[in-house]
């Protein structure tokens, strides 16, 4: 069974000096990582699968209350190469789950595991006030075989019968398409979310890997069935937090199966 956000933290040595972890000036915590290291070359710092983070301090408050980084939608990135501080770890290579991870770790460890929340009943229809014990999410359950350190893998599109090559996205690919994207609503004046975000996952179209033949695949010749199931074996094979919990219905006392819906507050709560 995987661990939950709980048993990923692990007790940091803050300003202790220890032979094996660098004294930092400030409190710290080590983080195991969802994808365990595994998609990364061995060469780098987060192969080992886990990952040393600041505690929020005075400086990050003034991150999360900035207007100028809410009102450009930067909060959460300032944040987090503010927390980073693993020697010889750019925050910009960080896979979404393992990056997820740390946010998650990082709210629970500043504001305690009671994320507050409404959501919407799925019968009912009406507004329900929850309380979610996010120190109780757990990481997907993955085949960890199918990862690699090479962050490419195989696969073949079974309406075209097309052999692509994709790679898990980044933090830092997340960035650059959030960048194009925005260009783009700029110029075109409309969104182009989903061909960005696939020229970027998909690295390598039948061998070739020329990043305008790739953009014309995506553009004209990639089918819907065949996007929904590479969508669905990548979501498969991706290392993250399951962001589910158990949701009892105040109407009918059925549970069910959510989605935590991650609001502005969630590292700022009101109360």
């Amino acid at each position: 069974m995987n661990d939950n956000i709980e048993q990923q933290v692990m007790r940091g040595m803050g300003t202790q000096s220890q032979p094996t972890q660098k004294s930092f000036p400030f409190a710290t915590e080590l983080i195991t990582l969802p994808s365990k290291g595994l998609g990364y070359p061995e060469s780098s710092a987060l192969a080992k699968g886990e990952i040393t983070i600041k505690l929020l301090t005075a400086k990050e408050e003034d991150i999360l209350t900035s207007t100028t980084l809410i009102r450009k939608g930067a909060t959460l990135d300032r944040l987090l190469e503010s927390i980073v501080v693993e020697p010889g770890v750019n925050p910009s290579d960080l896979l979404i789950g393992d990056k997820n991870a740390i946010l998650v770790a990082t709210r629970v460890l500043a504001y305690g595991p009671v994320y507050k929340v409404t959501i919407t009943d799925p019968d009912e229809r009406e507004p329900v006030d929850v309380d979610v014990d996010m120190a109780t999410l757990s990481t997907k359950e993955i085949d960890e075989t199918k990862l690699n350190r090479n962050n490419e893998y195989d696969f073949l599109l079974p309406k075209s019968n097309t052999p692509v090559k994709f790679k898990l996205l980044t933090h830092g690919d997340e960035l650059a398409i959030n960048k194009d994207i925005e260009a783009s609503e700029k110029t075109l004046k409309q969104s182009n979310e989903v061909t960005t975000r696939w020229r970027r996952i998909i690295i390598e179209v039948n061998g070739n890997r020329d990043l305008g033949y790739i953009s014309n695949f995506v553009a004209n010749q990639f089918q819907i069935q065949d996007s929904r199931a590479l969508r669905k074996y990548i979501g498969e094979i991706t290392p993250d937090v399951d962001f589910n919990f158990e949701y009892t219905s105040p109407f009918t006392g059925e549970k069910e199966a959510l989605r935590v819906p991650i609001a502005a507050d969630f590292f700022y709560p009101t109360d």
